[in-house]
């Protein structure tokens, strides 16, 4: 066989592959596909996966997702209306619902993402700077659940402010005005949600400081109660003790008595049956109760003291 004949065989074939494989293309199951020729769509889009032709180097495969994509806002510094500053991060979930209006509006995800940030930034902005800060982080005017000790101070709490919108109706009127504004972008927002709410930090510090005077207010309640029921047991103690030592004393008395008793019982009866050797008993006892080892005693002839000692008696 002539060489030349095989080369030119040999680069129609590799030709033919070229053609081939730019004139098939898949789409996926998540997939769904948008054909321009010089930059221009043609026909309908193609939702419908497997195995699709077009026209080889001529038109162009623009595939776009099926399946539900997500949008991350960039977390911003918004004032409400009683012009309280927080900072706001929010979320979304969107789709492309028309893939050609879709192309021809927004070219790809990219510009998607880009005009979502400046719809549902402003319209996060313009709800809540027309309802107050309360309206944004609750939904209902349920009771707050609180912990004992700040219930007992209740009555010194500032009042609680009333909801009269609420964070849900203000979700569903961001969703609503954002989804007017997609209509002629080939897209719809299927979901809206306030990812996290907080104070800046100027305001977050105030918030703090409140926090903490709450909190040492309550530390001072606890203190002064505390001292006072300190009180209250010494003053129980106190009075208990001298209970005590009165019920005592009085008890001591009585054994007192009955011993004195007793005892002038014995003196008596002693005295009735030996007088005279009573006398000598109870001299004797005086006179060493009144003298010690160094005293010097002068005694009179005529005293009952020197009567028994010289033995005339």
């Amino acid at each position: 066989m002539n060489p030349v004949r095989i080369g030119v065989a040999l680069v129609i074939l590799v030709l033919l592959a070229l053609v081939l494989s730019n004139a098939v293309y898949t789409v996926l199951e998540t997939q769904q596909v948008v054909i321009t020729q010089f930059g221009k769509p043609v026909g309908r889009p193609i939702t419908t996966p497997g195995l699709k032709i077009k026209v080889p180097f001529i038109q162009t495969v623009h595939p776009f997702e099926k399946r539900f994509l997500e949008w991350d806002g960039d977390p911003n510094q918004i004032p409400t209306q009683d012009k309280r500053f927080i900072w706001v991060d929010t979320y979304a979930r969107w789709r492309i619902t028309d893939p050609l209006l879709f192309f021809q509006r927004l070219r790809d995800e990219r510009g998607a993402q880009s005009r979502l940030d400046d719809i549902l930034d402003g319209e996060t902005r313009n709800a809540i700077a027309k309802h107050h800060l309360i309206d944004l982080v609750r939904s209902s005017n349920r009771p707050f659940v609180v912990s004992q000790d700040l219930a007992e101070l209740g009555q010194n709490m500032e009042p609680v402010e009333v909801v009269t919108f609420g964070r849900e109706k203000m979700t569903a009127e961001v969703l609503a005005a954002a989804r007017n504004r997609t209509v002629d972008l080939g897209i719809e927002i299927l979901d809206f949600r306030f990812k996290r709410i907080n104070y800046v930090d100027e305001v977050r510090q105030e918030v703090y400081s409140r926090m903490i005077s709450e909190r040492k207010r309550i530390a001072a309640r606890y203190r002064s109660e505390g001292a006072g029921e300190a009180a209250r047991i010494a003053g129980e103690r106190e009075r208990e003790l001298r209970v005590i030592e009165s019920e005592a004393y009085r008890q001591a008395q009585e054994i007192r008595g009955k011993a004195d008793a007793e005892a002038a019982d014995i003196y008596a009866g002693a005295y009735n049956r030996d007088p005279g050797f009573y006398r000598f008993l109870k001299t004797m006892s005086t006179l060493e109760l009144s003298v010690d080892p160094e005293t010097v005693l002068l005694l009179s002839t005529s005293g009952e003291f020197l009567r028994y000692l010289d033995g005339t008696q």
